[in-house]
């Protein structure tokens, strides 16, 4: 099941399963849905199998998570089914199955 994914809080944006942000550019499965703001910030409205992201404000995932990696950014989700790892960003998630790290933030679950 695909989720809604929503960019800097614009309510028109594409279902999926998957997304890049690499060079300010924003791909969900495959299209190009890069917004014109610098300054990104990805919620989904439900479970995601993977994000990989050069570069954001934050990432705020509603339900369970696959892999999310970010170079920079907070990231905010569920339980996680993968891992994370974030190198200058705080995680806050549900339960762990796979590895969450960070090398400059703070990683708290519940």
């Amino acid at each position: 099941m695909t989720s809604r994914i929503y960019i800097n809080g614009n309510n028109n944006i594409v279902a999926g399963r998957n997304i890049v942000i690499n060079n300010g550019k924003v791909i969900v499965d495959g299209k190009d849905v890069t917004p014109e703001a610098k300054v990104i910030t990805i919620t989904v409205d439900g479970n995601i199998e993977s994000l990989k992201a050069d570069a954001c404000y934050q990432i705020n995932v509603s339900g369970n998570t696959g892999n999310i990696h970010t170079q920079s950014g907070d990231v905010k989700c569920g339980n996680v089914g993968g891992s994370i790892s974030t190198m200058s960003g705080d995680v806050e998630c549900g339960s762990i199955n796979g590895s969450v790290s960070t090398m400059s933030g703070d990683v708290s679950h519940r």
